[in-house]
């Protein structure tokens, strides 16, 4: 840059102005400065200068698994999301940080901030960790999250109304006649928790006959999921359907049960959440409370660049859409958001 400044005979701030398009240089000054960077092939150090103006042009997208180490980011949810980010992201000129945090957890979201290597964070899941983002909530950082919304929360959250899908899902169910409906996942974490709840309110109001609500622990992986369908399944208990926490741990389940000589949907029927591109192909199809993933994206990236501006935003909660197939052994059709 120097050496643009002693060609055109001006200071070196005046060159710098000029090559990020400042008003503040006059035009016939700005492109001789412009066409003097052409012909020696000047290239703008675009770090150097972000550093100097106290910004990075990335976003962080961080995922915390706290309760899950073995959850790779290959898992389905999370190469759909973290594609919808990247596309999202990259629209608005930013690049994108990835980082996957495991245990022990203690100062993992402090360590990324005090790194600086973007200028916001979207951390993808709350995990167990709901109450260090309480905490960081109260600080200046930048961040918003993907999940559910809690009491009180204080940290601007984007996600699926988990409450309303399980509830969709379990009403779905009964209104075929599944009356021993169990559900499968783990509600230590809050959207699955959330999602538990609607579930266990839909049983709360079913029809004459409805079992009591079965909670079986399941955990994200496929094996885990399946160990955990099979356990259950040597208890010789009698279910008539499966609401599973996602569409992973939906798909693991019909393996097991089909694996086991239970018909699907005849024996058993199946709903899963997250409506995955994924449970489209297996067979039976799936039916699913699908989350609008490619909105959900959008939506974060547009309330942390708002929050990196010095604008409050406000959390945004999307209803969900149960999408009928094959799995519940009710005619394929969409049911609308309700």
């Amino acid at each position: 840059m120097a050496d643009l400044a002693r060609l055109a005979g001006v200071h070196v701030s005046t060159v710098s102005r000029a090559l990020g398009d400042s008003p503040l240089v006059e035009q016939g000054m700005r492109d001789r400065i412009l066409d003097l960077a052409r012909e020696h092939s000047y290239v703008a150090n675009a770090a150097a200068r972000n550093l100097r103006a106290g910004r990075t042009e990335t976003l962080s997208v961080v995922i915390p698994l706290a309760h899950e180490r073995e959850q790779v980011l290959t898992d389905p949810f999370f190469a759909s999301m973290l594609s919808h980010l990247a596309d999202a992201i990259t629209r608005r000129g930013y690049g994108m940080h990835l980082q996957k945090v495991l245990p022990p957890m203690q100062g993992w979201l402090q360590r990324i901030v005090a790194e600086r290597r973007s200028d916001g964070i979207i951390v993808i899941g709350q995990s167990t960790e709901h109450e260090t983002l309480q905490q960081a909530a109260r600080t200046a950082t930048p961040f918003v999250v993907w999940g559910g919304q809690l009491p009180k929360q204080r940290y601007c959250a984007v996600g699926t109304d988990n409450v309303q899908g399980g509830r969709l899902a379990t009403q779905h169910l009964l209104g075929l006649g599944r009356r021993r409906i169990l559900f499968l996942g783990d509600p230590a974490i809050p959207e699955i928790r959330l999602r538990c709840d609607g579930y266990e309110q839909a049983l709360a109001q079913g029809p004459t006959g409805t079992a009591v609500a079965s909670i079986v622990k399941a955990h994200m992986t496929p094996d885990a999921a399946s160990a955990a369908m099979q356990a259950y399944l040597k208890k010789g208990k009698p279910f008539d359907a499966v609401f599973a926490a996602t569409d992973l741990i939906a798909i693991s389940a019909l393996r097991v049960l089909t694996a086991a000589g239970k018909r699907v949907p005849d024996d058993v029927a199946i709903v899963g959440f997250d409506g995955l591109e994924m449970g489209a192909h297996v067979h039976p199809t799936l039916t699913t409370v699908q989350q609008d993933l490619a909105r959900g994206a959008e939506l974060l990236v547009d309330l942390l660049l708002k929050r990196i501006g010095g604008s409050e935003v406000k959390s945004v909660t999307m209803p969900g859409t149960l999408v009928v197939r094959e799995s519940c052994g009710a005619q394929r059709q969409a049911f609308g958001r309700r």
